[in-house]
């Protein structure tokens, strides 16, 4: 029977998190853990461990950055968070000479498997990613606004009093606050969104508005109560994960390299694309609305000037 192995890069809240959310979701069969803290990383992974014997079979450990070869996946959690005062800027070069030493020995050990990018600024961090580590763009993926989307469906959903399934539609953009909602593509049951929103008895002139704050703040919102975010997140990766493994050509809005795509070219940047076992498979690509144009292009220009502004 073909097994998978996934390894994470980064013990913290959010890569333990994806561990226990990989073993639950019956996503690979071998998981290794490794942080530059060791003794995180063994407690992380025998917390998890524990559970084992109450689900699908599966294998969970810590190890060095050895230990990860000849991953299928290996999803990268690690990074320098940002302190007071610092600027994105600041935080972009310090991850930077992170990755310039991590990347080189994950490609080391797994020359071919997929690397999905999940620290912040992710868009950033997986262009990052995808230049240091020589590997074809369809094999470097961001986690980009799987999260932000399944956001956007929940709080129309909730809004709505409808289940969120059956809400589709897509946040693209950047991962951060200039990403977009795209209400011009979103529909409820086939019912278009503004459609939909007639004939309901919500009568909020912002409507729209609020949601796509709602959606753009939910990180800010729950750090500022419980200190950082995890369980969503590490159920965002699970799926991307899922959708690699099991080949299954998901549409997902991961961070994927534009050629072109949306009038934008040479960045990182989420849009619904075919997710397989080959990493992105096909970048989708249909008309905006003009507003949403508008606010893309601007979106890749703000993570285009970062990146040229920095010591990559």
């Amino acid at each position: 029977m073909k097994t998978h192995k996934i390894s994470i890069i980064g013990a913290g809240n959010v890569g333990a998190a994806t561990g226990f959310a990989l073993m639950l979701n019956k996503v690979a069969s071998d998981i290794v853990l490794y942080d530059i803290d060791e003794k995180r990383a063994e407690g992380e992974a025998l917390d998890i461990f524990q559970g084992t014997s109450l689900v699908a079979p599966v294998d969970i450990k810590s190890g060095t950055i050895e230990d990860t070869k000849d991953s299928d996946i290996v999803v990268i959690t690690a990074g320098a968070a940002q302190k007071p005062g610092e600027t994105r800027l600041d935080l972009v070069n310090k991850n930077i000479a992170i990755y310039k030493k991590l990347i080189p020995e994950i490609v080391l050990h797994n020359p071919n498997a997929i690397l999905l990018v999940v620290s912040n600024p992710v868009d950033i961090l997986t262009y990052v990613t995808w230049k240091i580590s020589g590997f074809p763009e369809e094999r470097v993926i961001g986690s980009g606004t799987v999260l932000d989307t399944a956001r956007f469906k929940s709080a129309i959903g909730r809004a709505f009093k409808i289940d969120a399934r059956n809400v589709h539609g897509y946040v693209i953009g950047e991962h951060g606050d200039s990403e977009i909602s795209i209400y011009s593509r979103t529909n409820i049951g086939g019912i278009t969104f503004d459609e939909y929103y007639k004939k309901s008895k919500i009568k909020e002139k912002e409507f729209k508005k609020r949601i796509s704050n709602e959606v753009k703040n939910a990180a800010y919102e729950i750090i500022s109560k419980k200190g950082y975010t995890n369980y969503a997140v590490a159920v965002a990766v699970s799926r991307i994960c899922t959708a690699i493994l099991r080949d299954e050509r998901s549409i997902l809005t991961t961070s994927s390299y534009l050629r072109g795509q949306y009038h934008v070219d040479d960045v990182y940047l989420s849009t619904p694309a075919v997710i397989g076992r080959k990493g992105v498979e096909e970048i989708l690509e249909f008309d905006l609305a003009a507003e949403e144009q508008i606010a893309f292009e601007e979106s890749a220009h703000i993570i285009k000037n970062i990146l040229k502004e920095s010591n990559l």
